[in-house]
């Protein structure tokens, strides 16, 4: 049997694990002959590069960040004739199958993919932990501690010169890793794009802090945070007008803005910091390592059973398979309960 494995979207801590463990149990267990697709849908849009994967080729890349078979956010489905030109590189190759490791982007296409019948499972992956079906997805632990460390130095100097600190991190539409790491890095304020930004309140709050004597604050704001305009609309902040291959606009400068905002209507001296792909980078933590194992083995299983049309995803403490429809049902997004733990220490 010949099983293709990709990496769409953004690359994540603990791509290469579920490569590795796809790999192993592939080639071990199964006696499967397992290929790399190269830069993701585009390797099965253009011919790209498509190569065996050995144990050799895998063996030591468990704890090595990004992805041994690179990224691109490509859409078939926006392409001339896509599935067509998927459809005829996967007979070319004589793949039995295909498992697709992405987000909400990437796992959309393979649920279309499969409902016109090619062989597809699905892994899902985001640090922004925001698909659907699943608990939690790899790369979201990394991203929340490397978040929570950074927030841990910012408030040592913030503290230091008496400043209010922002640090943005990442989070579109779901500020999970916000919250998160804001509860874990004891942020003053946590700011996220499920509930729009009233920035007269957050001046407010960072006053009253100044009154009683706490004068410097540290503010975690997702880049997806909306601020409330004239009309009552919350409206995030893009970078520029620009849509890549699934319509999405490159967000970015939140933190920015409102730390303007905020020196201008208080007087207090206002720092930002952007995280951006910081927290994309490095090593996978333990958990994620782990995890991302987890869902590799759990995959290939998948394929070897052909339960295709699905993908794996974390309940409790279980990996069990989904239908792939449930990663576009909606995205997952921070509840009103979990945010009022937060709020508690807002202020």
């Amino acid at each position: 049997m010949n099983v293709g494995v990709l990496t769409g979207g953004g690359d994540c801590p603990g791509l290469n694990a579920v490569i590795r463990a796809i790999t192993y149990k592939g080639i071990n267990h199964y006696n499967y002959n397992i290929y790399g697709i190269y830069e993701g849908w585009k390797g099965l849009l253009n011919g790209g590069r498509v190569a065996p994967l050995t144990i050799e080729d895998v063996h030591e890349i468990l704890g090595r960040g990004g992805t041994i078979l690179k990224t691109s956010r490509t859409n078939p489905f926006n392409i001339k004739d896509g599935l067509k030109k998927v459809r005829k590189n996967i007979e070319k190759y004589r793949f039995d199958a295909v498992i697709a490791v992405g987000g909400e982007d990437t796992l959309g296409v393979a649920a279309k993919l499969s409902q016109a019948g090619v062989h597809i499972v699905g892994v899902p992956k985001t640090i922004d932990n925001d698909v659907s079906g699943t608990d939690q997805t790899f790369g979201f632990d990394t991203a929340v501690q490397i978040a929570t460390d950074a927030i841990d130095r910012v408030r040592s100097t913030a503290e230091a010169h008496n400043r209010v600190v922002l640090v943005e991190v990442m989070g579109r539409h779901a500020g999970w890793i916000a919250v998160k790491s804001g509860i874990a890095g004891g942020a003053h304020m946590i700011l996220v794009p499920e509930y729009p930004v009233d920035i007269d309140k957050v001046v407010t709050s960072i006053v009253k802090r100044h009154a009683r004597g706490e004068e410097f604050s540290v503010i975690v704001v997702a880049e997806g945070v909306k601020l409330l305009n004239e009309k009552g609309r919350g409206v995030a902040m893009a970078q520029d007008n620009k849509k890549d291959a699934f319509g999405h606009v490159r967000l970015g400068g939140i933190a920015y803005a409102l730390s303007l905002a905020i020196e201008e209507r208080t007087g207090f001296e206002c720092r930002n910091v952007i995280l951006g792909h910081i927290q994309r980078g490095g090593t996978p933590t333990a958990y994620d390592r782990v995890l991302s194992t987890r869902y590799g083995i759990r995959a290939i299983e998948l394929v070897h059973k052909k339960q295709y049309g699905k993908m794996t995803a974390l309940r409790g403490n279980k990996i069990v398979a989904t239908p792939l429809v449930d990663a576009m049902k909606n995205v997952k997004t921070v509840d009103k309960e979990f945010y009022k733990i937060a709020e508690v220490f807002f202020g």
